[in-house]
């Protein structure tokens, strides 16, 4: 992933150095979200699990006047149904005072090059269903929003129990 610059809005890859940026742009997320009291990323474990031996997820930032205003985390995931891999963004986060900015668009479509360019099937990402401004934008940016789809999800005890680890 490379530099873009898109009007005023200059995007790049984060690097381990950007850690306390991310954890600050997910921590104003989760607050967007009413989500605060969920969050609990450390800085070690996003540098871990960001940049170490194996990296989960990527992160893209986006700059408005040389300082950090947006961010958007992905990772591949796979269709079977096109035997393909994808582009999911897990989270796209645009700090209230840069919003209208063309900051959120620019982080959209750099991602959808990105997809594009290797060779992904599909871009996807969830978002909440009392977020209609967030669902106008993504539908005036091309995407469909599909009203038949429920995130199924499984965490700590539930998880632990399902694994047979309890």
């Amino acid at each position: 992933m490379t530099e873009t610059t898109s009007s005023s809005v200059r995007l790049r890859p984060a690097t381990q150095a950007d850690v306390d940026t991310i954890l600050g742009l997910i921590r104003g997320l989760a607050e967007y979200e009413n989500l605060l009291d969920r969050v609990v990323a450390t800085p070690e474990k996003l540098a871990d699990t960001l940049f170490g031996a194996h990296p989960a997820a990527e992160v893209l930032l986006a700059e408005l006047d040389g300082q950090v205003q947006g961010f958007a985390l992905f990772f591949h995931n796979y269709s079977t149904f096109l035997a393909q891999r994808g582009l999911y963004l897990e989270d796209l986060f645009v700090r209230p005072e840069a919003r209208g900015r063309g900051v959120g668009k620019a982080l959209l479509k750099a991602l959808a090059e990105l997809a594009v360019q290797r060779g992904c099937g599909r871009f996807e990402w969830s978002v909440l269903d009392w977020n209609q401004s967030a669902i106008d934008f993504y539908q005036a940016m091309g995407a469909t929003v599909m009203p038949d789809w429920r995130i199924c999800r499984v965490t700590g005890e539930a998880l632990t129990r399902l694994g047979g680890v309890a």
